[in-house]
């Protein structure tokens, strides 16, 4: 299984001096790939409560992180985990992604999903109600946009008149779209259309091989190859000593937690500090975050690569 870091984009840590350190750091110690994630507002209550937790309550925006990390890189890949897709139109993005895919030297990994919060769909005037439908759609019109020469795509949801959407990206026939969710009508999709799939910050970790076990049976269902592909863990790793569950305790029982999720189908994991309120909240110490997350990430590291 291979080892991925999230980088610092919740909360008091995540500034540009963190991004590029966290960045470099992993890449020399062998880790695969960086991941960011997308939160587009924190609602708040009649009384004025973010009712979100923590790391929900600043994130910077996930594509302009990895944008910022690919120049300070050349190896680790380049993930989102993930964007809601009804946010954006789906020529913006393919835009935006192939932009980022080029500039880096093919590294985009585009994680995509459909969203739940409705405050944030009011926000952007997406419906709510359709986004299940709407993601069917919005993986076909990506690949119309990422065709190389004159396309043109016409659905229910969004159209594009015929034209040609240059530069493409660098990675052929397109960047490996990972889906995320956790319903089975969710996972199924992912099985039949994407490249992978990317389980969300409250997965339970004991019985995440059973998602996997879902994804791989629709994928063998529509006749495709389910070793092709891609099973991507957010591992919200919270370093205890007096706690204990899934990626929470010592490092070593850590690191055990990590060979279970390889032995449940997980091709990658990547270790999220985000979501550690003790890290990825806006009063969090900033200086003591990065210092935790220095530790972790040497403890844990894969052989360095040259």
């Amino acid at each position: 299984m291979e080892l991925g870091v999230a980088l610092p984009v919740s909360g008091s840590w995540a500034t540009a001096e963190n991004c590029i350190e966290i960045a470099e750091m992993a890449e020399a110690l062998g880790y695969r790939s960086l991941w960011t994630f997308q939160r587009l507002l924190s609602p708040v209550t009649p009384e004025g409560v973010q009712w979100l937790p923590p790391a929900y309550h600043e994130v910077l925006d996930p594509l302009s992180v990895l944008a910022f990390v690919a120049a300070r890189t050349t190896r680790v890949r380049l993930g989102v985990a993930v964007l809601n897709a009804p946010f954006h139109p789906p020529v913006m993005l393919a835009k935006t992604a192939a932009t980022i895919d080029r500039l880096s030297g093919g590294r985009l990994d585009l994680g995509l999903g459909s969203g739940w919060m409705p405050d944030e769909f009011r926000a952007v005037g997406a419906d709510l109600e359709r986004r299940g439908a709407q993601m069917e759609e919005y993986l076909a019109a990506l690949d119309a946009a990422w065709t190389q020469g004159v396309t043109s795509f016409d659905g229910t949801f969004s159209t594009m008149p015929a034209a040609v959407v240059a530069p493409p990206p660098v990675q052929r026939p397109r960047p490996p779209v990972l889906l995320g969710g956790a319903a089975p009508a969710a996972l199924r999709r992912a099985g039949r259309l994407a490249d992978g799939w990317i389980s969300a910050s409250t997965t339970d970790l004991t019985t995440i091989g059973q998602s996997v076990d879902l994804i791989t049976d629709a994928a063998r269902a529509a006749g495709r190859d389910p070793s092709s592909l891609r099973f991507v863990c957010r591992g919200v790793v919270k370093v205890r000593a007096d706690d204990r569950a899934p990626l929470t305790g010592s490092l070593s029982e850590i690191a055990a937690d990590l060979e279970d999720l390889a032995a449940q189908g997980m091709t990658e994991t990547f270790i999220d500090l985000n979501f550690d309120p003790e890290i990825g909240a806006p009063d969090a110490d900033a200086a003591s975050s990065m210092e935790r997350a220095r530790e972790v990430l040497a403890a844990l590291a894969p052989s360095p690569r040259t």
